[in-house]
């Protein structure tokens, strides 16, 4: 078993920055894949940057490509989300999730945190 838990949400202005953090606890994997969705109210679910450690990869969602960057501490067990030029189109609840067969931005993930809202308003 799994747990993730978000934190580093809050309310920022267009054009601002933020990161949010996501730090597993539980069961040791040797491959699994874990990233970044989010949920605007009204939307569907999207991915929005994830990594695989079975091959190292990386994704991001075209709208997010050069603005956000997903990073890990190993030591914490800890997954980041820094996000840059942030608009009110960025503002979402921000989930991690964890997928054990390393099938990086799954549709499925196995495991999900409970989410962190951002706001992006002036």
């Amino acid at each position: 078993q799994l747990q993730l838990v978000e934190s580093g949400g809050g309310l920022v202005q267009p054009g601002g920055s933020l990161r949010v953090s996501c730090t597993v606890s539980g069961d040791t994997l040797d491959y699994y894949a874990i990233g970044w969705y989010r949920q605007a109210p009204g939307k569907e679910r999207e991915e929005v940057a994830c990594f695989s450690s079975t091959d190292g990869s990386t994704y991001y969602a075209d709208s997010m490509e050069g603005r956000f960057t997903i990073s890990g501490d190993n030591a914490k067990n800890t997954v980041y989300l820094q996000m840059n030029s942030l608009t009110p189109d960025d503002t979402a609840v921000y989930y991690c999730a964890l997928d054990v067969a390393g099938r990086v931005c799954s549709p499925r993930p196995d495991y999900w945190g409970q989410g962190t809202q951002v706001t992006v308003s002036s």
